[in-house]
């Protein structure tokens, strides 16, 4: 086997953290998942800001929806959907072999609904509606206002990644969330089998403390979360909490390592995913990242259960004035704020090209 098969065989899913056409017309995507195991994908605004910006797969596309009067977000999601509809329909053998656990796609509600919950949950809903695919997430935030859309669009039926979680304490909130929404279907009588993932950041924490911390700390902050989180992972589905709510037929929330791709130069290009390998988890990753996790990635042990030495090294960076508490809270706000520039430049990318192309 290779290494991501090994990791496969482990338990953990390997996502591929982006989408463009040429992925899906080359052949490429098809190739990964049968080579490389993928068995899902992810995307973001900065992502198809790149694809449409650095391309012209998506120039007819522009032009013809132009020409129909589509602008703005509304040309934008078409486009969009028209990719990941497609990459759904390449993972659905995946996601009915597995009953659904599986074989997802995810698209991101705009991120100027930041701190709008009642535009997040009708966008939501719009984009799953419009979509017409049963393995397609849709992402929401796991900020204050995004905690509220998540509960009602888990008991609206509609499949969540939720996305920007920074720390243990953002993860729990947002299993709360996903586990109050399948208790109001419950109490309604209904299906409580509306799947979600939660995604915890991991690369950020590095970066912002990097030449900050001593040399002996270097790269150490974003593991140290993820083992922490995955302790609260584990705890919370061995509560009878949760086992009431699997005996009636619920599927578990499962725990996402994002913005896994190595930063720091200086360090292995496969470092994240081989210290996050761990059952029943996902890990979404660049294109670089798959590719080198292929040729020269180990998997040498699973995360411990009981968080490992987390709280140790945590300590340690406390001592060294880190707060990881604020920092959290920071690294969100700052990812809200990246994801709206993002935005902001993907709206401008498609105006530019529909004055272009028309």
């Amino acid at each position: 086997m290779n290494p991501t098969q090994q990791l496969h065989a482990l338990g953990q899913s390997l996502w591929l953290d982006n989408i463009t056409r040429e992925l899906l017309t080359s052949g490429t995507l098809a190739r990964y998942i049968k080579e490389f195991t993928v068995t899902g994908l992810t995307s973001n605004p900065s992502i198809f800001d790149h694809a449409i910006r650095n391309s012209d797969f998506y120039d007819a596309g522009i032009r013809k929806k132009a020409a129909a009067g589509k602008s703005g977000e509304a040309l934008f999601f078409e486009l969009a959907l028209e990719d990941l509809t497609q990459a759904a329909d390449l993972l659905r053998p995946v996601h009915d072999a597995t009953n659904g656990i599986d074989g997802w796609v995810s698209l991101e509600v705009s991120p100027l609904l930041a701190h709008d919950t009642a535009g997040t949950i009708q966008a939501a809903e719009q984009l799953y509606a419009q979509a017409q695919r049963p393995n397609l997430f849709i992402k929401i935030p796991g900020n204050a206002a995004g905690i509220a859309a998540i509960e009602a669009s888990i008991f609206a039926g509609i499949p969540v990644n939720v996305t920007l979680l920074f720390s243990r304490e953002h993860y729990v909130a947002a299993a709360e969330a996903y586990l109050r929404g399948i208790e109001r279907r419950l109490a309604a009588g209904l299906d409580p089998k509306v799947t979600s993932v939660a995604s915890l950041f991991i690369s950020r924490w590095d970066v912002s403390v990097q030449g900050k911390v001593p040399e002996t700390l270097r790269n150490r902050l974003g593991i140290a979360i993820g083992m922490r989180t995955y302790k609260a992972y584990c705890e919370l589905l061995a509560t009878p909490r949760w086992r009431q709510l699997a005996d009636a037929g619920a599927t578990p929330q499962r725990l996402l390592w994002a913005s896994t791709g190595t930063k720091d130069p200086g360090a292995p290009d496969t470092l994240y995913l081989e210290a996050l390998a761990a059952p029943n988890t996902i890990n979404t990753i660049p294109e670089k990242t798959l590719l080198a996790f292929a040729d020269h990635g180990a998997v040498k042990h699973a995360l411990p259960l009981d968080g490992g030495n987390a709280e140790t090294l945590l300590a340690e960076f406390m001592q060294a004035g880190v707060n990881p508490t604020a920092l959290a809270a920071q690294l969100q706000q700052e990812g809200e704020q990246s994801f709206a520039k993002s935005w902001n430049s993907l709206m401008a990318c498609i105006t530019s090209k529909c004055t272009a192309l028309t």
